[in-house]
């Protein structure tokens, strides 16, 4: 087997659809597997001069990839059949391609309406945390006991493992930012957004061959916590760059781009390539910074800050992204 592995590297919200989305295209791969999050996760993807949000469904769908929704999943079964006609009104042949794994999870009605209490931490209210609760609890409803997604089921290691031709790209959602273990606790989701989540759905580490850290040249942030400052250039980047939630509709708060946040996000997740989403916003509003433990440092221009990222982060290939499209 051989996998490729897109993260986010700060609070989701990065552009991993985008990069999903290209890397699907090559024809080079067999699967794309979801490995984390529910419907909480939105994915903007453009394709064929379309505009696509997606929730559940893996991006392979777009190219005729079985795409399956990992174990590391939570599933709202209406919400995932509303997707599927939703995509299939417009052309794309999903059902053919979906799988589901038998050893994800549903998200219930009462998962839904507890989750619809949380005022605490700034949840999309998608029942994604009670769920996953009940998984660890063992009291959860696991999809292949779902009679509504039986034609899905899939037994992963079969699926995966039955050859040595299967080429995988392994899909993340949030970020390295929102992870239950390495995030801003309590401010975080409920699943894992590292590369582990990927190798918990049964991707052999040594099979790894890239890691796509995906972040944008500024960071955003939609919850409960505090993360915005006063400066009002936050408000311009916010409406310039169109930083509005994909699944909520909520606007992000915008802060300048923490680099040692980034590189403890990269060292952990063993990132091979960077792709800096959105740089042509802060090209518009013609400024660019960086936080460190020391403070704000000033760019004259982005290829200053380009030149600063690139020797900080000198490990790994980078790519500076200007286009809502593509890499």
């Amino acid at each position: 087997m051989i996998a490729d592995v897109v993260v986010g590297l700060q609070h989701g919200d990065e552009g991993k659809g985008k990069v999903t989305h290209q890397l699907a295209s090559s024809g080079e791969y067999t699967h794309v597997l979801r490995f984390n999050g529910g419907c909480n996760a939105g994915h903007t993807i453009y394709h064929l001069g379309k505009k696509f949000v997606t929730h559940h469904i893996p991006a392979g769908v777009f190219y005729g990839v079985k795409s399956i929704i990992g174990p590391g999943c939570v599933i709202n079964i209406e919400k995932l059949f509303k997707e599927i006609k939703g995509l299939e009104s417009e052309g794309i042949n999903v059902r053919d391609y979906l799988y589901v794994a038998g050893n994800a999870h549903v998200i219930t009605a009462e998962h839904m309406a507890e989750d619809a209490q949380d005022t605490k931490i700034g949840t999309t209210k998608s029942g994604n945390g009670p769920a996953y609760r009940d998984k660890y609890s063992r009291v959860g409803l696991r999809a292949e006991n779902c009679p509504e997604l039986a034609p899905f089921i899939v037994d992963l290691y079969s699926e995966l493992h039955k050859d040595h031709s299967v080429v995988v790209l392994c899909e993340g959602a949030q970020g390295f930012g929102l992870d239950i273990d390495w995030g801003d606790y309590p401010y975080v989701t409920s699943s894992h957004c590292t590369v582990g989540g990927a190798v918990s759905c049964g991707i052999p580490h040594n099979a790894i061959r890239n890691v796509w850290g995906v972040a944008k040249a500024y960071e955003t942030y939609v919850g409960a916590k505090k993360f915005e400052s006063s400066d009002p250039i936050f408000s311009k980047i916010r409406d310039v760059g169109s930083e509005y939630g994909a699944t909520t509709g909520r606007p992000r708060q915008v802060n300048w781009l923490n680099i040692e946040d980034l590189k403890k996000s990269v060292d952990i997740n063993g990132v091979t390539q960077i792709v800096f989403n959105k740089c042509d916003i802060l090209d518009s509003v013609k400024c660019w910074k960086v936080i460190t433990t020391n403070g704000l440092i000033n760019f004259k221009n982005a290829t200053e800050l380009e030149s600063y990222l690139k020797g900080y982060l000198h490990g790994a290939d980078i790519i500076f992204s200007r286009s809502p499209n593509k890499i």
